[in-house]
């Protein structure tokens, strides 16, 4: 089978609490869709050269070497980026290689084809989800994209059974949402029947715009 290929641009061991449950092991993929205005992760865009290519196996044999902690812990891999999810084949490839007794977490936009969520609902056991506001107009302007494949793939979620394993992230971000808004789309979120949400003042870095 000839594997995908993805660039990674940063592999973070012995994380515990942040990324899920148990000792976890963060592996941030590069490139994204979204132009967030006050990205966290400005290396995951652009030409630049600060990552290092990997296949499924390949990663395989650098991340197995925490096995023990993740199967003490109930941890595993928690696929962030950049946008993850744009990598089906790889995440899915990577399960088959490390079993299904690792917990494989996805931080995630959703928005990527409806395809891609399709082909991850039976590998990935928990979604954190970075939803940035739930308001059209809010969206494209902090983001510089449309959030209608968002909003499908939280359809797709809901009715596949899954909002118990989500965790909607829903920042108040400075000059574009207020917490109005954030309660707005948390009550969105809830009629589809998502219930744990993670809401928070984002806090600027002194280079955002």
């Amino acid at each position: 089978m000839i594997q995908p290929h993805a660039k990674i641009i940063g592999i973070s061991r012995h994380r515990i609490v942040t990324d899920g449950d148990g000792v976890t092991t963060l592996v941030a993929f590069h490139g994204c869709q979204l132009r967030c205005l006050y990205c966290l992760n400005p290396q995951s865009i652009g030409p630049g050269r600060r990552f290092r290519d990997f296949t499924p196996q390949t990663l395989y044999d650098f991340v197995k070497v925490d096995e023990l902690y993740f199967l003490a812990t109930n941890g595993g891999v928690t696929f962030g980026g950049g946008e993850p999810a744009m990598h089906p084949d790889f995440i899915c490839q990577f399960r088959d290689l490390c079993g299904g007794s690792w917990h494989l977490t996805i931080e995630t936009s959703l928005n990527v084809p409806t395809e891609n969520i399709k082909a991850l609902l039976p590998v990935v056991d928990s979604w954190i989800i970075d939803i940035k506001d739930m308001n059209p107009d809010i969206y494209r302007r902090y983001t510089g994209n449309d959030n209608s494949l968002v909003e499908s793939n939280l359809q797709l979620l809901a009715t596949s059974g899954r909002t118990k394993d989500c965790l909607m992230r829903l920042p108040r971000i400075p000059k574009f949402n207020s917490g109005s808004d954030c309660e707005k789309s948390r009550d969105k979120l809830s009629e589809l029947g998502f219930n744990n949400f993670d809401m928070f003042n984002y806090q600027l870095h002194h280079n955002a715009l």
